[in-house]
């Protein structure tokens, strides 16, 4: 059975968000919807805590957020919004490019990321842009176009 959004304030939750995306933990990154226009935009939560096993090395004495993985947090919003295109095939988006993404602050255990998405372009089913940024406590914190790839 498939669950629909919640009509009052178009949230998903993380159930939700499991059925929707193929990532699990460590890589589940997305803890919640809290805005979703279907195939336009979507804005999510991120809880950022201690005990997420990156910290363990990234840094033992000052724990920061990899990029790398803010940048897959936006990613992530970004195909909630292309799994909800009822016209697009169904299979398994990855990046196929990354352009002007900056990274404007650290982002720390305690922190909660706040991931605004917005589809720019599909082209021939296949290929997609988004646009996202991401901010903390009411600061741009990183911000960046993906590209992504429906692979065979």
């Amino acid at each position: 059975m498939e669950k629909k959004l919640s009509s009052e304030n178009n949230q998903l939750s993380s159930e939700h968000i499991l059925g929707l995306l193929p990532h699990r933990y460590p890589f589940a990154l997305v803890d919640k919807v809290i805005e979703h226009i279907p195939g336009e935009k979507a804005v999510a939560i991120k809880n950022v805590t201690i005990n997420e096993p990156q910290f363990q090395g990234h840094f033992p004495e000052r724990p920061l957020m990899p990029g790398v993985l803010i940048v897959e947090s936006m990613a992530q919003v970004g195909g909630i919004i292309v799994t909800q295109m009822p016209d697009l095939p169904k299979g398994l988006f990855v990046f196929a490019g990354i352009n002007n993404v900056k990274f404007r602050k650290p982002v720390v255990p305690g922190d909660q990321l706040i991931i605004s998405c917005e589809l720019l372009s599909i082209k021939r089913q296949r290929f997609g842009k988004v646009k996202g940024e991401v901010h903390v406590d009411g600061n741009l914190v990183c911000a960046g176009e993906l590209m992504f790839s429906l692979v065979d």
